[in-house]
């Protein structure tokens, strides 16, 4: 492959992701309050918060294991799908 063609591709690759990547991390560094009152929150606090957050960062094995301190019966037979909305159910219960 010609080195003028790699070279075309690489400007093209920095200018169809890296650019627009750019753009939006500045945008939302505008969207915040200079003040610190209304920022956006931590990720690591969100996923904590959040319950939808925190079992989709879970593996399957994960799942369960929560599934049987929560005391749900039958969660070795269903889908990972149906776990997580069992479970969504049960950590919305406890709120």
């Amino acid at each position: 492959m010609p080195r003028g063609l790699v070279e075309l591709y690489g400007l093209l690759a920095v200018l169809i992701v890296l650019v627009p990547e750019w753009l939006a991390s500045g945008a939302l560094a505008g969207f915040q309050d200079p003040e610190g009152e209304n920022q956006l929150p931590a990720p690591a606090a969100a996923w904590r918060r959040v319950p939808e957050l925190m079992l989709a960062a879970l593996s399957f094995a994960q799942l369960r294991q929560l599934a049987h301190q929560e005391g749900l019966w039958g969660y070795g037979r269903q889908r990972r799908d149906e776990l997580s909305e069992r479970l969504l159910k049960r950590l919305r219960q406890k709120r």
